[in-house]
Formats: C-alpha cells, sequence, structure tokens
C-alpha cells in the first residue's frame, strides 16, 4: 500500500477525499457539485472499448479551441463502441493513463442535446486524473495519446459512463449516451515541474531550494542557525499563473525535510506520485502558506510546529514533537 501524504492535517483518517483512486491522492474540483465526469466510488472497470471514427453530432458555434461549444443534437442511433474525433490537433505533450489533465468541456445527451454540465461557464478547468476510479472509463480512453492543444470530440455509451444507474443528480438514464467536447489544456505527470521566473533566495538564515525544472526533486539546504518563529511562504520560482485562493484544490509536486538535520520524511518525487488536496484538508502551514501563490510556482514553506503537527506528528512519519517543517512545493494547477 502507498504511503499517504503527510500533508494531511491531523488526524488524517478524519479527512474525506473526493473521488479518491487511492491513498495519495484526493481530486477535489470546482465541479464537485455538478455533473463532472468523475466515477463513482463504486465503479469498476469494464473491458476496453473498441474506438471508432462516429457516428458523432456537429459542433455548430464556438468551433476554437476553448471556446463554449454549441453541440448538434445525435442524429439516428448512437455508437455501441467509443467514437472519437480530433476535431483540432494541438501540438503539446501527449497524455498518459494516470496523467492529470486540465480541460474544458461540455457534456450533453445524445437522444436530447440536453447540456448537463459544463466548465466553460464556471471559468475554472476541471484538472483531474485519467485513472481508474477518479473518472468515467469513456474519458480515460478517449483523451489518452492526444495533445494538449487538442479539441477532442467522443460520445460515451453507458458502458464507459455511469452504467445501468446513470446519474440521477444530472438527468442522465442509464440508457443514455453522453456526448462530450473536451479542450485539453495541460497535461501533469509525476516528471512535471513548475516553470516559473527565478526569485533570488538571498537570505542566508532560509533554507535555500533548488532551482531545476527537469521532474526531479530539488535540493533543500538547511541553515545551522535556529529555526524561525513564524511561517515563512517565499517564491523559489514566481509562476505567472492564476493566485490560489483559500478555498481552492491544488495539483503539486513536493518534498518535505525536518529543519534539524534537514532528513526527508516525505516527498511525491519518492513516490512518483502528485498529490492534489483542498487547502482546507491540510495543516495550517501549507493552507496559509500556499493562499495567494501563483500556480506555476516553486515555494519554501517554512512551517514552525504550532501550525505544523506540534506534539502530535504522525505516527511512523519520522517527525519528532515540535518539529519545524521545511517544504518546497511546486504549484502545478488549481482545481
Amino acid at each position: 500500500m502507498r504511503r499517504r501524504s503527510l500533508i494531511i492535517a491531523v488526524p488524517a483518517g478524519l479527512v474525506t477525499l473526493a473521488a479518491c483512486g487511492d491513498d495519495d491522492s484526493g481530486s477535489s474540483s470546482s465541479a464537485s457539485d455538478s455533473a463532472s465526469p468523475e466515477a463513482s466510488p463504486s465503479s469498476s472497470a469494464p473491458p476496453p472499448p473498441k474506438i471508432v471514427d462516429g457516428p458523432l453530432p456537429a459542433i455548430t458555434a464556438g468551433t476554437k479551441f476553448d471556446e463554449k461549444p454549441t453541440v448538434a443534437k445525435g442524429s439516428g442511433d448512437p455508437s455501441k463502441d467509443l467514437a472519437v474525433k480530433t476535431v483540432i490537433a494541438g501540438g503539446g505533450k501527449a497524455v498518459a493513463e494516470g496523467d492529470f489533465v486540465s480541460a474544458n468541456y461540455l457534456g450533453q445527451v445524445w437522444q436530447s442535446a440536453k447540456v448537463f454540465d459544463n466548465s466553460y461557464d464556471r471559468k475554472t478547468p476541471l484538472v483531474i486524473q485519467l485513472a481508474q476510479g477518479s473518472i468515467i472509463d469513456g474519458w480515460r480512453y478517449a483523451l489518452t495519446g492526444k495533445k494538449t492543444g487538442s479539441r477532442v470530440e467522443f460520445s460515451v455509451p453507458p458502458k464507459w459512463g455511469y452504467g445501468e444507474q446513470g446519474n440521477e443528480q444530472a438527468g442522465i438514464k442509464g440508457t443514455d449516451t453522453l456526448v462530450f467536447v473536451v479542450d485539453l489544456q495541460d497535461t501533469f505527470n509525476a516528471k512535471s515541474s513548475a516553470k516559473g521566473k527565478e526569485v533570488p533566495q538571498d537570505d542566508a538564515a532560509l533554507p535555500k531550494v533548488g532551482t531545476n525544472t527537469d521532474g526531479k526533486a530539488p535540493s533543500i539546504d538547511v541553515p545551522d542557525g535556529d529555526a524561525p518563529k513564524k511561517l515563512v511562504a517565499e517564491y523559489v520560482l514566481e509562476g505567472d499563473g492564476a493566485e490560489v485562493g483559500a478555498q481552492d484544490s491544488v495539483l503539486v509536486q513536493y518534498k518535505g525535510v525536518v529543519w534539524d538535520g534537514g532528513k526527508e520524511f516525505d516527498s511525491t518525487y519518492s513516490r512518483k506520485q502528485l498529490t492534489s488536496f483542498s487547502l482546507q484538508q491540510v495543516v495550517k502551514g501549507w493552507s496559509q502558506g500556499l493562499t495567494g501563490k501563483k500556480v506555476g510556482s516553486r515555494v519554501l514553506i517554512v512551517i514552525p510546529p504550532d501550525l505544523g503537527y506540534g506534539d502530535s506528528p504522525p505516527q511512523g512519519s519520522g517527525i519528532e514533537k515540535d518539529s519545524t517543517l521545511v517544504f518546497s512545493v511546486d504549484i502545478l494547477a488549481k482545481m
């Protein structure tokens, strides 16, 4: 079993992570109160579908990438296979199964053209992992191999959608074939790094964090002096993305060491697994330190005991009571 991320606030056992495929990552989305394509917790994987070219309804308006589309009603019977068409071919990174993708999308019912969800109106792309148990299987199979910058249209029969139970909240019946238009903005995996502009690290009393952007864990050099008594949250690389709000969820790479001795106690790099979480679910030093920081940044966070684990560190973590913690955090996306 994989280790649970240690950034979750104590007691970790009381934290519930939405659409969680394993103990490492919870996929929280701004679309959590709508019919987003997140998988049912009880869903099981059917055999892989056959992928065909069509039929697919026409996109009649909003035909540019990242523009809200209007999609015609399906004509005749939909395919019983997974029909997939790349409407706009992007030239970015190829998406692999298991990646987290950032995408705008619209979903509607084939038979009625009823739009049951879209992210364009929310003005916040969906960030979600293409993994069984995190998202409906139609998305996994339709988007794997596509490149960022692409618009993909596909139809999903119930077998690779919400199954025979449908989705009552969205008005989707168990017999409904679904049509999606997805604009792939970005993709992230265990080799992703922040890509911001380097910020001078001039304070000799603070740890120095490596600025490599090759997906490998950055170095964290802790000075010999006393740890600061107050929270430190400073840019190492400053990105140009949106600012993170106190209620937001984020997708990150991170590495954590203790101030005394600089020993690593947790790292997404070591697990080769990104982590996503709500800032309401983590220790106070993380929620306060990341609020207001920009997506695409690497941030040094130094957390005093009262904003970390205090006298109750996670059992087996290697963290002593009243330890000051030092983190390098790459903010890859806001969710």
